[in-house]
């Protein structure tokens, strides 16, 4: 067991003298890394800010260009528009006034028939 601490002690020895040459060497290549990595890291932060600068700028266009479509659109289709809301509107009063009077002829009816089987015509009682 003598005979081999021998040795490694005498290699301890001899190394010793370049083991912050090692040292110094590694702790320039871990700050080489850190830096070449932070480098990497800003350009893809960058590359990602202008991907999204120029995302908002396309999406604005389209925004832009999707309103002028529809508001075209609407301009064009204004008197149709207009003149569906106008026929729609007099044919919901024509069927009211129909309904209306199709109501009357039939309180009439009612009325002549009573009048015809009781002999007296009914009145509503009188208000107030």
């Amino acid at each position: 067991m003598k005979a081999s601490i021998i040795p490694a002690a005498a290699a301890v020895l001899l190394l010793a003298p370049a083991l912050p040459v090692w040292s110094a060497e590694a702790s320039e290549a871990a700050g080489k890394v850190k830096d070449d990595a932070k480098a990497a890291g800003h350009a893809v932060a960058h590359a990602g800010h202008a991907i999204a600068d120029k995302s908002r700028d396309t999406g604005h266009v389209v925004a832009d260009k999707s309103r002028e479509a529809g508001h075209s659109i609407a301009a064009s289709t204004r008197s149709a528009r207009d003149t569906v809301r106008e026929d729609s509107k007099k044919t919901g009063h024509a069927v009211a006034e129909g309904t209306r009077n199709l109501g009357r002829t039939i309180h009439d009816g009612f009325q002549r028939l009573k009048t015809g089987v009781t002999g007296k015509r009914s009145e509503p009682d009188p208000k107030g």
